[in-house]
């Protein structure tokens, strides 16, 4: 290594990563082999899972593999009761026996789960005593460490899955801090964890299921950042790549949900409410045997690629259809440095598609094109109207690579009127792992009613949690003056299964104010499903207390340009052929650099904005014009009253 690299990394302050990792073992089943020790009677329970089908009209679908083979579930004596009082003694004998098996056979990892034990962790702690003792180079994970609430099926999946994921991770992040100490590293490096947050190494390499939405978890954050240069809380983050895409919402902060699944694996820790489907650049289309068009969730992906690449690639895929849609030009893709055949696309697209359908090239490739926007709209419904939120009301936030040639399509789906194209749109997640603060999650099971609630046990709790979040700040060197912490109650009506997740400010659990909980139920409860039991009085219980921990950290400053009065034409590249959906026909379109184009400069509606990374289609109902951030912020037209933020900041430029 040259002494200029070196200083140059020597240079570095923070370092933010995210990983595929512990994801890629889950999705390839490419993990550790793994054991398990459980209460005796219920070693089937990470097989059975909930019991329930998952597909009722799918008389073909069959169950996951688990994570542990059953030979490797080892069930032992000792029970405790639901208040964590000793029923029977645990079996120091049989935890020994299942420990020797364990070895003989190889087991890299080892989880422990026993029923209850997140009121009483003293059987786990005393069977973890005897694995390390006897596997001391073994990935341990102990459920009530890693996740002290109820609901026995998710404890031991997310259990599970911790250990099977942990010792691939561990080498990572060990190779990963040793590689850049050599390299002269010496500032802070810090992990993206699933929660939007970040982390110490050494908490991800304690609690790996924390990092298995690593890689896209920064979007949210990065989304709610252009949002905010609107004057909006709120706004829906989309990442369009060449296999999947992603679609979360933000309310004042990126939305989590706690539990989720990966790989249909059940995880039960804090994540952000990312859904995700096969729609990518790389998608390829097909006909079903009804004979209708699909788009993914088979993907071309890089090798060989969609058939324009040709690269080996022969089956027509979504960046094929924009091409021949004149969305993208063949000798400008990756600013020139990958030259498309058009030729090429379009035999596949005549092959696969055209011919059996009986449709011309461009007929076809405008229908894939609306399929698998089609196909983006449902994810985002997903988590916008199945969460009980519109999303017409909120800025849609378009990143990735293909992303931002779709969105409008997407958004006249939607009838999303407002759009956001940051200039960092290829790489959005990676920006909004920079913004991202330290962040843990911890979780206790409190079953009470609200009615008779022990006010004082519930403060004690939620005062040992902010204590625990304390030690894990302190470990990475956050000042007091930089922490602070959000507590959040799962509640219920009595008799009802599934709990609400309800924000309770700190002043109220020391005011004892029942009301006020009571009064957030009903309000998240009324959001979610429509309605709320607040006027027949329903009794209202608490499942399980939250705190979050969050350490602020410093952030870098994004550059803000200066206001340009030139017009657009400036950067005009010329005009080609582009297929427009508002008129289900090509037209002459302008095509403009979008580097060169500047904050408040304008353009009108159908266009193309190429950069080296991406490519902004606007189709015949939207306008744009460039914030201070050089994002693209697109609007229907005759809305100019969406964009009158951007012009504002410009006012107060002015006066300033």
């Amino acid at each position: 290594m040259t002494r200029g690299v070196e200083s140059f990394v020597a240079s570095i302050e923070t370092i933010v990563h995210g990983t595929t990792v512990a994801t890629n073992a889950t999705l390839t089943g490419t993990g550790a082999k793994s054991a398990l020790l459980t209460t005796e009677g219920i070693r089937d329970a990470l097989e059975m899972r909930r019991g329930i089908r998952e597909e009722q009209y799918n008389n073909a679908y069959t169950n996951v593999k688990p994570l542990v083979p059953r030979y490797l579930r080892a069930g032992v004596k000792g029970r405790l009761d639901r208040a964590g009082r000793e029923v029977a003694p645990l079996d120091l004998a049989g935890i020994d026996a299942a420990i020797a098996e364990f070895r003989r056979e190889g087991v890299e990892a080892v989880s422990i789960c026993f029923m209850n034990s997140y009121a009483n962790p003293a059987h786990e702690a005393a069977a973890a005593e005897r694995v390390r003792a006897a596997m001391p180079d073994a990935f341990l994970t102990v459920s009530s460490t890693l996740l002290p609430s109820i609901r026995f099926y998710e404890r031991v999946s997310t259990t599970a899955l911790n250990s099977y994921v942990g010792p691939k991770l561990n080498r990572y992040v060990e190779q990963l801090v040793s590689r850049l100490a050599s390299a002269g590293f010496r500032g802070t490096l810090l992990i993206m964890q699933s929660n939007g947050g970040v982390m110490a190494p050494e908490v991800a390499r304690s609690s790996p299921a924390l990092t298995l939405l690593s890689g896209p978890a920064g979007g949210p954050g990065a989304g709610l950042f252009y949002a905010k240069a609107l004057g909006t809380d709120r706004a829906i983050t989309t990442d369009m790549g060449g296999t999947s895409f992603e679609a979360s919402v933000a309310v004042g902060a990126p939305l989590l949900v706690n539990d989720g699944e990966i790989a249909r694996h059940k995880i039960a820790l804090p994540m952000l409410d990312i859904h995700t489907i096969g729609a990518g650049g790389g998608s390829i289309g097909w006909l079903d045997p009804g004979g209708m068009l699909r788009m993914g969730p088979q993907s071309a992906g890089a090798d060989p690629g969609p058939a324009c690449y040709q690269k080996g690639g022969t089956l027509p895929a979504s960046t094929d259809a924009n091409l021949v849609l004149g969305y993208l030009d063949p000798d400008y893709f990756a600013g020139g440095r990958m030259r498309l055949s058009v030729d090429a696309s379009r035999e596949a697209i005549r092959r696969h598609i055209a011919e059996p359908m009986g449709l011309s090239i461009e007929d076809a490739a405008a229908g894939m094109f609306r399929v698998v926007c089609n196909n983006m709209a449902q994810g985002v419904r997903e988590v916008t109207i199945k969460r009980g939120w519109d999303p017409r009301e909120f800025p849609f936030v378009a990143a990735g690579g293909a992303g931002p040639i779709h969105s409008c399509q997407i958004c006249n789906e939607l009838e999303i009127p407002l759009q956001i194209v940051p200039r960092e749109s290829s790489v959005l997640c990676a920006m909004g792992m920079l913004l991202s603060d330290l962040q843990h999650d911890f979780v206790r099971t409190f079953v009470a009613g609200l009615s008779t609630l022990d006010w004082s046990r519930l403060g004690v709790l939620v005062d040992e949690m902010i204590a625990e979040g304390d030690r894990q700040l302190d470990a990475e060197r956050i000042p007091a003056s930089r922490r602070r912490y959000a507590v959040k109650l799962d509640c219920r009506y009595v008799k009802q299964f599934h709990e609400v997740g309800v924000d309770v400010p700190r002043e109220a659990i020391r005011a004892r104010d029942a009301a006020a909980i009571a009064a957030g139920l009903h309000r998240e409860h009324n959001r979610l499903y429509g309605y709320s039991l607040e006027h027949e009085n329903a009794p209202v219980e608490i499942i399980n207390v939250r705190v979050q921990a969050l350490g602020s950290v410093d952030k870098p400053r994004h550059p803000e340009e200066a206001w340009c009065d030139a017009p657009a034409t400036a950067a005009l590249k010329g005009r080609r052929a582009a297929y427009v959906p508002e008129d289900g026909a090509f037209r002459s379109v302008p095509v403009y650099d979008g580097h060169r184009l500047r904050y408040g400069q304008r353009i009108a509606g159908p266009a193309i904005v190429e950069e080296v990374t991406t490519a902004i289609v606007l189709t015949g109902a939207w306008d744009a014009i460039v914030d201070r951030y050089g994002s693209f912020v697109l609007h229907r037209k005759g809305r100019d009253d969406l964009v009158a933020p951007v012009l504002e900041s410009r006012k107060q430029e002015t006066t300033a």
